[in-house]
């Protein structure tokens, strides 16, 4: 079971005093599933992102794969981190008003990069890319809708 931390006065714990050259703390519940806390940061830019994940026991198939229904939490998590490095970054809360995901090759146990990128703005909204990589293979790729609710 996972625990969300966040404080009575609406404070995000896991984004406080994160570790250079890293995404996150613990206590984001989507994050704690994905162990994020433990992914690696490989490069930050402006509207760009890319991380080196492993894959947790806890969300391998049978076939020790990334089970496919937790794909999107990796590609929403990996749109909104990606969404906060652009210009003029949202403030508030995010939402994911649309999302596709290709799968073209399975995630297996190992390591895996993927990389956000800001594809283009608009008011409040912003597509983002996400490609997931394995052996220099893209093995899924998804894209993201997401938008500033000013909450």
């Amino acid at each position: 079971m996972f625990a969300v931390t966040n404080s009575s006065d609406g404070r995000r714990p896991w984004t406080e005093d994160v570790p250079e050259g890293r995404l996150i703390n613990r206590g984001h519940p989507a994050g704690d599933l994905l162990e994020a806390y433990d992914w690696t940061v490989l490069h930050r830019g402006v509207g760009e992102l890319l991380v080196e994940c492993h894959l947790p026991d806890s969300c391998l198939n049978p076939k020790g794969q990334l089970f496919g229904g937790f794909t999107g939490a990796y590609v929403d998590l990996v749109a909104l981190y990606t969404s906060r490095s652009d210009t003029n970054p949202p403030t508030g809360f995010q939402s994911t008003v649309n999302m596709r995901v290709d799968y073209f090759e399975p995630i297996s146990v190992g390591v895996f990069n993927i990389e956000g990128r800001v594809l283009h703005r608009r008011g409040k909204n912003r597509l983002i890319s996400v490609q997931f990589r394995q052996h220099e293979t893209t093995a899924v790729y998804g894209l993201v809708t997401m938008r500033d609710t000013g909450e």
